[in-house]
């Protein structure tokens, strides 16, 4: 295992539409462990391949309960309305906003071997779902957000 380098908002990678993945082998099991370590040295909450600069549809994300691993993950369903909450980047460091995300989400994925899973997730969970998601089709989370954090309101955090 490796840390990777996380990329910056800025750099055109975050933007591409990233692919599915087809082989399920040794080498998307070494990037899904960088992953992690990657996310847990940064102290983040989740991470896309395409922030350590692999357009793959993989995602990590472990809200204090245990690693999540998905690979190919769709929302199949949006429950339950949305919440207003603040949110950051590993991508964006130092940077929070208030983004509207839905209360719970169902997402269908694969593990790392391929097969098919189904991950429920509602409050901090379903916002991670859908912000390392949104990461796969080039999105980040300042298209959502409704306002930017002062550094007076980040400090308070």
């Amino acid at each position: 295992m490796a840390i990777r380098n996380i990329v910056k908002e800025g750099d055109e990678i975050l933007r591409k539409q990233s692919r599915e993945v087809t082989v399920f082998d040794e080498k998307l099991w070494e990037l899904l462990d960088d992953m992690a370590q990657t996310m847990y040295k940064a102290n983040g909450v989740g991470l896309a391949a395409v922030q350590v600069g692999v357009l793959r549809q993989a995602v990590v994300i472990d809200i204090g309960k245990g690693l999540i691993e998905l690979v190919n993950p769709v929302i199949s369903k949006r429950r339950a309305g949305e919440v207003v909450d603040v949110e950051g980047c590993l991508s964006s460091p130092g940077e929070y906003g208030m983004v509207p995300r839905p209360k719970k989400v169902e997402v269908r994925a694969q593990n790392r071997y391929g097969k098919p899973i189904t991950v429920k997730g509602e409050d901090l969970l379903a916002r991670a779902l859908c912000h390392e998601i949104d990461h796969l089709s080039g999105h980040i989370f300042k298209d959502l957000v409704l306002r930017m954090l002062t550094q007076e309101e980040i400090n308070r955090l």
